[in-house]
């Protein structure tokens, strides 16, 4: 079999293309992989025995709980660094202290990435596992590069580092911390497919493709400056505001109602706020007749190109559709992904027309958990259970299946197929 620890709504297992069993806690990442064919245990992984697989294990796969190293939380990982290095020592010689170490913890959930060792030693035992893959955010390498010296005394082949997730196709520049080891082919770090500028083909071989971007991950237009423009007349009824503040409704529910429309001329979006100017030449919506025809723009509106921005506080990554997204991290509200507009270029503004006559911004809209799902690489109709912040913790943890299937390939002896990011034997 193969393990995979904590093993979330299914990123490892659906880059896998075979059966293996996860080890996971959260109820509704364990009713997602359910949904999605795969074989879970629901469980503390801390708390599991590892006799089970002692003899069965031919790969294992880890990536802890990132929560107590984020950036996106409090790092009390970094803190309790030194209490997670005795662990992995002690766990690597056979000896169980997680219990004293644990008491002295900041965060409990730092000695999770230890945990991995405990299952390394048992099946260590018996000659097991064939291959080693674990990923986590960049600040563990230092203890990745700890497991690699333990997994070296133990005759297995090593590499760790830093990749990035943008550079195998996947539509988010998303940094991670990477060990492979291997005790039959020589571990190496993965090929890059894909690089911030193409590169021309080369007496080498064809040069790596460009960075995906956000609007070709999601389908929104032609590969190069690729987002629609929402044309006059507002939702199905038309109406001056398709999306009003506080609306619910996304980007995704607009082109899938008929409101987007293609503009090969740029990344643009006309706003359809409603201020004096609008209320004086077209109505309200209460006042205009229902068999009225829908408004219709004019020279002075402004036109809006769309970024995402990665969450709501000071710092956040604002990217435009046409690059890859940043890194999306999820699980707390301050961590709210949310579409947003600024000007495609600077209105003409006539000296005697008032301020209350321009449209104003639209509203900021917040991601989906299809769109969210699509910029990790998960399928479209990928079965998230749970309400809407259980599926976006989901999204968050996960690991990209397109990542991991450039990461296992080697291991597995198959060739990658990244049209449905899986791996094809």
């Amino acid at each position: 079999m193969i393990l995979d620890l904590f093993a979330g709504p299914g990123g490892w297992s659906r880059a896998l293309g075979v059966r293996d069993v996860g080890l996971e806690w959260d109820e509704w990442a364990c009713r997602t992989r359910s949904a999605a064919g795969q074989l879970t245990v629901r469980t503390d992984v801390a708390m599991y025995p590892t006799w089970p697989f002692l003899g069965r294990t031919r790969g294992l796969i880890a990536s802890p709980p990132c929560q107590a190293w984020s950036m996106a939380g409090k790092r009390l990982g970094l803190v309790d660094q030194p209490l997670v290095h005795a662990a992995v020592e002690d766990l690597a010689a056979g000896r169980d202290t997680r219990e004293r170490l644990l008491a002295t913890c900041r965060d409990e959930r730092s000695l999770l990435a230890a945990e991995p060792m405990r299952y390394l030693h048992a099946l260590n035992t018996v000659g097991e596992p064939d291959w080693v893959a674990m990923e986590e955010v960049p600040d563990v390498l230092p203890l990745w590069k700890q497991y690699a010296a333990v997994l070296r005394g133990w005759g297995f082949s090593v590499w760790y580092g830093i990749v990035n997730a943008a550079d195998f196709g996947v539509p988010q520049t998303r940094r991670r911390a990477i060990l492979l080891a291997s005790r039959v082919r020589t571990a190496q770090p993965p090929t890059p497919t894909h690089s911030q500028a193409a590169e021309p083909e080369s007496l080498f071989g064809p040069g790596r493709a460009r960075w995906v971007s956000m609007a070709e991950a999601l389908g929104w237009g032609a590969t190069d400056r690729p987002v629609p423009t929402v044309c006059a007349g507002g939702g199905p009824g038309g109406g001056p505001e398709p999306f009003p503040s506080g609306s619910r409704k996304t980007l995704s529910d607009a082109r899938e109602r008929g409101t987007w429309m293609p503009r090969p001329d740029g990344v643009v979006l006309q706003s359809r706020r409603e201020g004096a100017g609008w209320k004086a030449r077209h109505g309200t919506r209460e006042n205009r007749a229902a068999d009225a025809p829908a408004p219709t723009f004019t020279a002075e509106a402004h036109r809006w190109s769309w970024s995402l921005r990665s969450n709501n506080q000071a710092n956040a990554t604002v990217r435009p559709l046409s690059e890859p997204a940043g890194t999306l991290f999820f699980g707390h509200r301050a961590n709210e992904c949310t579409w947003v507009a600024e000007p495609a270029s600077a209105p003409t503004k006539d000296t005697d027309e008032k301020d209350t006559d321009a449209p104003a911004v639209p509203e900021p809209i917040r991601i989906t958990a299809r769109e969210a799902g699509l910029l990790q690489t998960f399928p479209a109709d990928y079965p998230w259970a749970g309400n809407k912040g259980q599926q976006f913790s989901q999204i968050g943890n996960a690991v990209p299946p397109l990542l991991a299937g450039h990461l296992l390939a080697p291991h597995l002896g198959v060739t990658l197929d990244p049209d449905d990011f899986a791996l094809a034997a």
